[in-house]
């Protein structure tokens, strides 16, 4: 079987870890197993720590236009959507996904209702997973929350988009701790966990090919889902059965 070239796609991993640079994080130790398969792909990637820069906090694209003195968001933003494809990395706190998370979400969610140059909204043809990694419980909760939020905005998910790694039920080592409760471990945790490896793979993989399809056919139709033509009454097959 022909192997696919992927060489024309670009890749953009958001990790919203807390820790700032160069701090190590665990969510970029498995972020870094998807990063390695789009490397060997020839993917060109990006990468962001977002709590390094000064986001501000809102669902305007520029928060400097309401009453913040800074905002490193539209500087960001343009590199995320020169991006074909969107992976959103999460530390696990109290099950959910991390403060910084959400920020990027809410940041993103303010870019929603542009649109691109077929009058869809801006992300339509854009694809998107993500990466969550913690101790305890919580990485289906984060990323059914993040799938959901990026989809509604306009991001395209291919099946098994995600991937994590929690270990055991309760609190212990981290993905790549080599050390935990002052004892050496053999390994770094994690790293030879067939289920870990196996979905960061598949989900590197299907973003890979669900974005290679899209580039190739140059997105959507926009018929049927064009926000201008709607505002300029185009209206398609649509007909409210209760509308006079």
């Amino acid at each position: 079987m022909k192997s696919p070239d992927f060489t024309n796609l670009s890749a953009i991993y958001v990790n919203c870890t807390l820790k700032k640079t160069p701090e190590p994080s665990h969510t970029d130790s498995l972020i870094n197993v998807s990063k390695q398969i789009m490397t060997k792909e020839k993917v060109k990637i990006d990468e962001i720590r977002l709590v390094d820069f000064e986001v501000a906090s809102g669902v305007y694209p520029d928060m400097t236009e309401h009453n913040w003195d800074k905002d490193d968001w539209p500087m960001l933003f343009k590199r995320i959507i020169n991006a074909d494809i969107l992976i959103v990395g999460t530390p696990i706190w109290l099950g959910e996904k991390s403060s910084i998370a959400q920020k990027l979400i809410e940041r993103l969610y303010a870019m929603s209702g542009q649109t691109n140059d077929k009058g869809q909204y801006l992300f339509y043809g854009k694809v998107g997973g993500c990466v969550v990694t913690g101790n305890e419980d919580g990485i289906k909760h984060c990323a059914m929350g993040i799938l959901y939020s990026l989809q509604h905005i306009g991001y395209s998910i291919p099946p098994q988009a995600d991937c994590g790694w929690i270990g055991e039920v309760g609190p212990g080592p981290s993905y790549g701790d080599t050390e935990w409760q002052g004892k050496k471990l053999k390994q770094p945790v994690g790293f030879e966990n067939d289920f870990t490896n196996r979905n960061t793979t598949f989900m590197t993989y299907n973003l890979l090919h669900l974005a290679s399809m899209l580039k190739s056919n140059n997105g959507y139709s926009n018929y049927g889902n064009s926000r201008n033509d709607w505002d300029d009454g185009v209206r398609w097959e649509f007909k409210n059965p209760e509308y006079r």
